[in-house]
Order: C-alpha cells, then structure tokens, then sequence
C-alpha cells in the first residue's frame, strides 16, 4: 500500500473497524472510503456492486460482520448466518471483480473446535465439532475465508483471513443482553457501583478461560499483515495468553474499584472451556501485542466514562 492508495473498511463503524481506520490514519493512509450501513448495505448484492464499480478501491478490509455474545448468537441465529453470509459473499466478489488488489477478511477464534488443542493451531481448523452456543456466526465465517481460498486459487485474488482472539476496547457494545463477557461485566460493576448494589452477577462458573486482545493492538495488527504477508493460510491475532472468567471479574472490579461481592449465575451456559490462540505464525513475521490486560481494561473502562449515554447499549 501506498500513501494515495484508496482504501475501503468496510464497518468502520464497529468495534474492529474502527480500530483498523485509526491504524492505518496513524500510519499515513488518508484515502479512506468510509460508509455506513446507512450509506450501503452491504447484504444488498445490487448495492454493493454499484459501490465498487463506482469506487475501484485498491485495498479492502472486510471487517463488517453481524456481531454478539452467546445470548446473541443463541437468540438470533438465522440472522447471524444469513447477515454474515450475505455480506462477506458480497464485498469478496465485488472487490475481486472491480479490480481490487488486495482483500483482508477479519474472521473469529469461534472458527475453531470446541475441544481444539490449546493454544489452537491454524491447522485445528474443521478437524472438529463447533462450540453449539456460537456455529451460526461460526459457519459463516468458516464460509468466509474459504472463499477468500478458492478465490485466491481459482483467479489468483490476493486474499488473507485474519482470525483475531476476543477483542474488546473504545467502541465495544455494552449491551448486557448482547454484549461479549467483557464489557458486559464493565457495565455490570460500573452499574453496581454507581447504585451501591452489593453484589455482582456473573454468568457460569468463571472457570473458561478466555484471551482478550485490545482491538488497536488488532487494527495494528491489521494492517501490519495487509502490507507485509500474502497467503492461503490463515493467521491468528491474539496476545498468547490468557486468563479465567472469574480472574477477568476481579481485574473489571478493581479497575472500576467496586467494593461488592461477585456472585455466580449457575444455569447460564459457559461456552467453550478454553480459547487460546497458538500466535506463533504471526510472532515470526515480526508482530506482537502491545498493550496489556489491565492497561487496556483501564483505557476501555475511561472511554466507557467519558462516552456514557452514547455508547452502544446504554
């Protein structure tokens, strides 16, 4: 990429989207086409087309996604496959048929099996049975960077897929209903402090551990790969370690300073038992993580201060 190359994010305005435009402004790229669903929508084929034949960008990321936690997914799962499908099937095809000459799709740890090794290879990829709580957004994204193969193999479409950990950051939802385990527990020990409630409920045991990328750690990230790798193979993005649910309650508690206990909900699901990335692939070409957990909870628990009332979910 160049300085004047055009550059399509496609969902700049969700969480990882938007972290991908501040990665690439930080790194000298002005010429962004931006557009909201407004603007374009991007499980409108006819759409979609109109857009890239008008536009020719030179670069895309695909960052656009139906997006939630395991209630989401639970509750919606017609909408998280079709949503998915359509907008990916959409922006891949458009982008390799007006010419453009890289494409990034950003998929999700949830790719992988449910009982995949730890820390999950690249390779663990359909070598066993989906997470139940989460296959919907799962398939779709399994779909995804499929295509970005067969695209790469039949027409020699420069094409990646990132597999990025659970991310979270400026922007995040807050939704408790919907939100991801991490700012839905932000929200819940900010809401309980600010009411002097004395308890905090959890959902499950606190047992699963989970990795958590800050998402400008993953727009760096992001765009670090766009210029410098080109390949079938996938590539996963996450900081190489990771922590139970229950430790992530008491870092949010702390950072937040609520004094309350935290309580367990027992009859909600727990989700996969473990997800952690194997980066290795990614730390030989020269990347790594650089913001920390609690650093980063910090930064995200400011944001959420100073945007209360206008954040998604409040």
């Amino acid at each position: 990429m160049s300085p004047q190359s055009k550059i399509y994010v496609a969902g700049h305005g969700g969480l990882a989207g938007g972290a991908i435009v501040r990665a690439l402004r930080k790194a000298g790229f002005e010429n962004l086409l931006l557009r909201t669903h407004r603007d374009l929508d991007l499980s409108c084929q006819a759409d979609v087309e109109d857009f890239f034949s008008v536009e020719r960008p030179d670069y895309v990321f695909l960052a656009a996604a139906r997006v939630g936690g395991i209630h989401a997914n639970s509750a919606y799962p017609a909408e998280f496959i079709r949503d998915n499908l359509a907008i990916q099937t959409n922006v891949i095809h458009s982008a390799w048929r007006h010419g453009a000459k890289k494409l990034l799709f950003l998929g999700s740890s949830c790719i992988y099996p449910k009982l995949a090794p730890q820390p999950m290879p690249e390779d663990c990829l359909l070598t066993g049975a989906l997470e139940p709580t989460n296959e919907w957004y799962a398939v779709a994204k399994i779909a995804g960077i499929k295509m970005c193969q067969a695209y790469r193999r039949q027409y020699g479409f420069d094409a990646i897929s990132l597999m990025p950990t659970n991310l979270y950051g400026p922007g995040d939802n807050f939704d408790l209903q919907n939100a991801h385990v991490l700012p839905a527990l932000v929200r819940r020990f900010h809401a309980a402090k600010v009411d002097g409630a004395s308890e905090v409920v959890m959902w499950g045991t606190g047992t699963p551990r989970r990795e958590f990328l800050h998402v400008d750690d993953l727009g760096d990230a992001a765009v670090f790969l766009m210029r410098h790798y080109s390949g079938d193979d996938i590539v996963n993005v996450g900081v190489g370690e990771d922590v139970t649910i229950r430790d992530l309650a008491e870092i949010i508690r702390s950072v937040v300073g609520y004094a309350g206990h935290i309580t367990q909900d027992l009859t909600k699901p727990d989700g996969t038992p473990r997800k952690l990335m194997d980066v290795t692939r990614l730390l030989a070409m020269g990347w790594r993580a650089q913001i920390g957990l609690r650093e980063g909870i910090a930064q995200t628990y400011a944001w959420f201060l100073d945007n209360e009332g206008r954040i998604r979910g409040a």
